[in-house]
Parts: structure tokens; sequence; C-alpha cells
């Protein structure tokens, strides 16, 4: 039977200070987010990222962000080990989705937790596999790779990629996870076919390494140039990580002849009516915390 939370419990709306600490708890439990996510993720949302105080005190956190009219997608759901047990993580569960009602919901759980997430009403729809190592480039077509700065010329062309890979819109959250401060140590560069941008991919240092995400192309040729041209801006002999989608063969076949190791991996689920995504474009998803 799960335990109830003792008076002195509450659920509320994080501050970005507040949820600072919850993006530490990530790193202790070794799911390595970005140095400067924060910013980027509360432009998504400000008001979809929650935490539960006991006694004034943060033991439990959750994001749930809203993209659109009818969407949204759950992360950093997390209890600190020292509350566990104690009915927090369930109560902080109801809240977020509380705030999620009615629309269709996805996430990236462990694979552990997918039986739990099946009785709030998830259902799986594929496996995302976590590389990681120090990967030998492979040789790609660098003319088709280009770097973007921080002009938003092709902002609205990198919006209708990303709502088609992602499923949803999410326009504040991607021109501030692209056009990034030069502080927040993220770049990103661009493929163009003809003239038009067909594929895009960001890389950020993270508290371990660096993280490529989005990885979005038309084939794997220009998946393996804006994969280089990344690992290119990466410190030399870092470790880069790919959160490949098992549904995407040829990115997994290309993370595979770089020489990286499956470290992790996550089942992606939806409740409600999972989007129809193009498996063969996404390379590489953006985040595990917000799709």
């Amino acid at each position: 039977m799960t335990a109830k939370p003792r008076d002195g419990f509450e659920v509320r709306r994080a501050t970005r200070d507040d949820f600072s600490i919850a993006i530490g708890w990530a790193r202790e439990e070794g799911w390595n987010p970005g140095l400067s996510d924060r910013d980027a993720f509360f432009a998504a949302d400000p008001g979809g990222f929650l935490m539960g105080f006991a006694d004034g005190n943060p033991v439990s956190s959750v994001s749930v962000v809203r993209y659109g009219d009818d969407q949204g997608f759950l992360g950093f759901y997390i209890v600190h080990p020292d509350a566990r047990g104690k009915g927090y993580g369930m109560a902080t569960w109801k809240a977020g989705m509380a705030y999620l009602e009615n629309r269709t919901v996805g996430l990236d759980g462990v694979v552990a937790q997918q039986d739990n997430y099946r009785k709030s009403g998830f259902q799986l729809v594929g496996r995302n596999i976590r590389f990681s190592g120090v990967p030998g480039l492979p040789e790609a077509d660098k003319s088709a790779v280009t770097g973007i700065d921080v002009r938003i010329d092709h902002a609205d062309q990198l919006e209708k990629l990303d709502r088609m890979c992602f499923g949803a819109p999410r326009p504040d959250f991607l021109r501030a996870w692209v056009f990034a401060a030069p502080d927040a140590e993220r770049k990103t560069f661009a493929a163009f076919e003809n003239g038009d941008l067909s594929g895009f991919a960001t890389i950020r240092r993270c508290a371990e390494g660096f993280k490529i995400g989005p990885l979005f192309a038309p084939n794997r040729p220009s998946a393996e140039a804006l994969f280089r041209a990344c690992c290119g801006h990466a410190d030399a002999g870092a470790t880069i990580m790919l959160d490949v989608p098992e549904a995407n063969r040829q990115a997994v076949a290309m993370a595979e002849s770089t020489g990286m190791t499956p470290v992790f991996e996550t089942a992606r689920m939806y409740r409600g009516a999972a989007p129809e995504l193009p498996w063969s474009r996404i390379f590489g998803v953006t985040s595990f915390e917000l799709g």
C-alpha cells in the first residue's frame, strides 16, 4: 500500500532557483543534465515545474511542460533518496498530471518503471538508447553543414522541422535552446539542401562531457555531417552522448560506427494518442526531460 504524505507536505510551482535543486538531484542520479538547461527549460513553460516540500524543505520534483493546446511532456520525476517511501512521489506525480489534464502526455522513463507508468494510462512507443564515448568521427560531406549564429534568419524553418520531429509546437523553448547566449555553452549547426534547411543539431556542455540533441536530419549522410560538426565544437577527447531512438536503425548504426557504446536506455511512452513522428529523421532526441 502506498504511503500518504504527512501533514506539512505541499506541492507547489517551483521558482528557477528552487528547480536548480532538482537539477542537482538529476545530476546525482547520473542523468547528467546540461549546465545551462534550466533557462531554456523554463522558457518552454514557466509554470510547468513543480516541487514537493515537507516542512518547507524540498523533497520531490516533476516537470510537466505544456506544448501547444493539447500536448505535454513529463520529466524530472525525482524524490530525494532520504525522503522515499513516504508518499511524496505519488502526491507530486498527481499534481503534475493534474496540470496536464486532458492533454496527450509523453515521457522518457526508466525501463524498470514501465509497469508503473502503464497503471497511469501510458503506453510504450519505443526505446531510446544513450550512446556515450569519445567518438571516432565518420567521414561526412561537411559542405552540407553551416553554423547557425545568434541571428534568427532560419528560426521559422527550424521551428517547422522541430514541430514535425517532436510532434507539437514549442517555439519559445526552441529559440531559447538554439539561440542561446554564448555563456550557455550550446552551439547549433544546420544542414541545407537546395538552400532550404533540412536538418539541425545542438551540442551542449553537461556536468560530464557533452550531449548532442536534437539531431534531426533527412538521412544518415546529413546526420553524420551534423554529428561531426558538433563533435568539432567539443573539447578534444571529450565524452560525447547521443540519445538515439531505437526505431531509427540508421541512427543506431551511425552511433555504433563511431565506437560509442550504449550506457542507458529509456522507454518513450504516451498517455493519450501518441503523435505520428518521422522516426527516420530523428537521429537524436532533444532531451529526456522535455522530449
